[in-house]
């Protein structure tokens, strides 16, 4: 195809950064053995970061935000992906220091893709996106630590948020109690329509805390980091584990050896940004048999690609609960 829209970052000598959409071609491209027609994409909270400037996601100018994409596949040099191929991708550094998802047209590494499941279409895997991918590499971590629902309540911060509420929603029909811990109480109907059995206001969690708390969850999913999850990880019941992947509310982690060397629980590190091929394909057939399609519907939105820079706005500054799904060029 000739020219495409897309929306760029660039940055100035003044190292201020500046965000726009423009006519790119082919040639704008970055190298790769697959390139691929988007037809849809999402706003995670990293892609929100990434355009906003609030935090260094961008390591390569200029550059082509999103990180997540689906479509289909134009043409491939790739064994493993021919024309006409559906695929999604979630991470491997696109759209921080390899162009990205908000382009009609990507071009990319094979061994960073894979084959869309079956059961979702393109815009379904894009509501889940790499923040719903997410939370299911955390379900599964803490299934692998023996966390099962017959061990008490599990616990998800940052819940009206986009991996919380993927949790909320995949820990529910598994037969999880799920106690969903949120700064937006006025969502209560949103979180128990997902599956929660109850709501605490995240102030609970947020402050000072004591090395040991009362025991009260057999597991967590935290995606806020600093005090937060050293407030959860001082309440997780022996032998217990929690599963972060986040940092909204900070990075450092305040807390002591004790929940660890006295009640034996485990913190979980998931990151899902470099996970092998392999791990991607497994969270991703569990996504498509474990996540209620019609609650993934009640969790999302669908903006079109002139509302991506505001929508990105949007979400750093918490104002987007659950998942917004981008028709690029469905």
């Amino acid at each position: 195809m000739g020219s495409f829209k897309a929306i760029v970052i660039d940055r100035g000598e003044d190292k201020k950064q500046t965000v726009s959409a423009r006519q790119l071609t082919e040639a704008d491209l970055m190298e790769g053995d697959v390139t691929i027609k988007v037809s849809h994409s999402t706003v995670n909270y990293k892609d929100g970061l990434a355009i906003t400037g609030k935090s260094p996601v961008v390591r390569r100018w200029p550059m082509v935000p999103g990180i997540d994409m689906a479509g289909t596949v134009m043409k491939s040099d790739n064994p493993d992906f021919k024309e006409g191929d559906a695929v999604i991708l979630n991470g491997w550094g696109v759209g921080e220091t390899h162009m990205g998802a908000y382009s009609e047209v990507a071009r990319v590494k094979g061994d960073w893709l894979i084959h869309k499941p079956d059961a979702l279409t393109p815009a379904q895997c894009m509501g889940i996106g790499t923040a719903g991918y997410t939370a299911m590499l955390c379900v599964l971590a803490l299934e692998n630590a023996g966390v099962t629902p017959d061990k008490g309540p599990v616990l998800v911060t940052g819940a009206a948020g986009g991996v919380g509420s993927v949790a909320v929603a995949i820990l529910s029909k598994l037969g999880y109690h799920v106690v969903a811990s949120t700064g937006r109480l006025t969502e209560e109907a949103y979180l128990k329509g997902l599956g929660a059995a109850e709501l605490i206001d995240r102030n609970e969690l947020s402050g000072e805390g004591r090395p040991l708390g009362k025991e009260l969850w057999a597991g967590a999913v935290d995606a806020v980091g600093s005090k937060t999850l050293a407030n959860v990880l001082s309440q997780i019941k022996y032998g217990g584990a929690v599963a972060a992947c986040g940092l909204a509310q900070g990075f450092d982690l305040p807390t002591t050896v004790m929940p660890f060397i006295l009640r034996g629980v485990s913190l979980l590190g998931v990151d899902s940004v470099m996970v092998e091929r392999s791990k991607r394909i497994a969270a991703w057939q569990r996504l498509a048999t474990d996540l209620d399609l019609a609650k993934l519907e009640s969790l999302t939105k669908t903006v079109n690609f002139d509302d991506v820079i505001q929508s990105a706005e949007d979400i750093v500054e918490g104002r987007v609960r659950g998942r917004v799904i981008v028709n690029i060029g469905a």
